[in-house]
């Protein structure tokens, strides 16, 4: 009978869970502002508490917050913008220098980086005629990026705003006497994808600067835009630091050759080995500690489910997810615990001890 239970639970919830995700995937345009806006708001919420400790009313504290967000991506995308602008000159100079030497060469070197230059350029033709048909739809996209930011942004006001009255509507509208439950919950869920998000960031932010520093060091020009670049891409577990140590690997050797990049390589590597050796085991602890299958696994299906969007999204509602189960877990042990201690109390007893006499006897 265990083996039943246990099976229509499993089949259940996976009913559950497909029925969520197809509705979640139908509501994309809804469903996405909205969890990038409770992840913003979890990261920039710290802010907001402080203008209220200075004095701040609830709608001046998150509408400056949201505005030195807006001020902090632009910076950010400007700066990436200007680095990749300025290495892309400077590497396709150094890749057609490479190819030319090549030509002039004979031998498997040679003819793998004649072939690889025959790729490029297939790659980029055919990129072109599939830019122009698509520059459409591109526009398209671009209209629903611009709408989703500014309701983003919208959401994220409302809820650095609101988020007390949430809490109070939550626990009046829960039905069956559950609010005080379902309050809870939220909150694990919250703290465990916050904590996750400033661990994260903590963790970016070593990591850009010792990049940086290290870059600045060798000579790779552009080292604080790079710099940047790896701050952001940290938030792509695994993904992004490959993304944005590539990046200054190339825009190393763009400017100086194989060994400044050989040099930049080294750097990159011994950043991210002691980021995963030190910095990540001491910063999450702290927070949310995830193991890192359950990482690799939550950026597979969110790239799948979501491609970049579902990448960024993925493993901090895995760390909410985790905390929600572990509310639950924590609850129902709670709950069987005061349920022994009630079954332990002795009941009233109708008579006298056993055994014992009854007075005047």
């Amino acid at each position: 009978m265990a083996v039943i239970r246990w099976s229509a639970a499993i089949l259940l919830g996976s009913g559950v869970v497909t029925l969520v995700l197809g509705l979640a995937f139908q509501l994309r345009v809804v469903v996405v502002p909205v969890l990038v806006a409770l992840l913003i708001t979890a990261l920039i919420v710290p802010v907001d508490r402080l203008l209220r400790r200075i004095g701040l009313r609830r709608g001046w504290a998150a509408g400056i917050s949201a505005t030195l967000l807006v001020a902090a991506v632009a910076a950010v995308i400007w700066v990436m913008v200007q680095l990749l602008t300025d290495a892309a000159a400077d590497l396709s100079s150094t890749l057609r220098d490479l190819v030319n030497r090549a030509s002039e060469e004979s031998g498997p070197v040679a003819d793998a980086v004649r072939g690889a230059a025959d790729s490029l350029s297939s790659l980029g033709s055919a990129a072109a005629g599939a830019a122009a048909q698509g520059a459409f739809t591109g526009i398209s996209l671009a209209g629903q990026l611009v709408a989703g930011t500014i309701l983003t942004l919208t959401l994220v006001f409302f809820v650095l705003r609101d988020r007390e009255r949430a809490v109070d509507a939550v626990q009046r509208w829960t039905p069956g006497g559950r609010g005080e439950l379902a309050v809870r919950l939220g909150r694990r869920a919250w703290d465990s994808m916050a904590g996750f998000m400033r661990g994260t960031t903590i963790i970016a932010a070593i990591d850009a600067v010792f990049i940086t520093v290290g870059l600045a060091l060798l000579g790779v020009p552009q080292a604080a835009g790079l710099g940047a670049l790896v701050f952001v891409g940290a938030y792509i577990p695994y993904v992004g630091a490959f993304l944005s140590g590539t990046v200054a690997v190339l825009v190393a050797l763009a400017d100086q050759g194989v060994m400044l990049a050989v040099g930049a390589l080294a750097v990159v590597l011994a950043v991210q080995l002691i980021e995963g050796t030190l910095l990540q085991p001491v910063v999450q602890s702290r927070t949310v500690f995830l193991h890192p299958a359950f990482v690799l696994l939550a950026v597979a299906a969110g790239a799948s489910l979501g491609g970049l969007v579902g990448t960024l999204l993925a493993v901090p509602l895995t760390a909410a997810a985790v905390g929600i189960a572990s509310e639950l877990r924590d609850h129902r042990a709670q709950h069987a615990a005061d349920g022994g201690s009630r079954r332990a109390e002795p009941g009233p007893s109708s008579g006298g001890p056993t055994g014992a006499t009854a007075p005047g006897t």
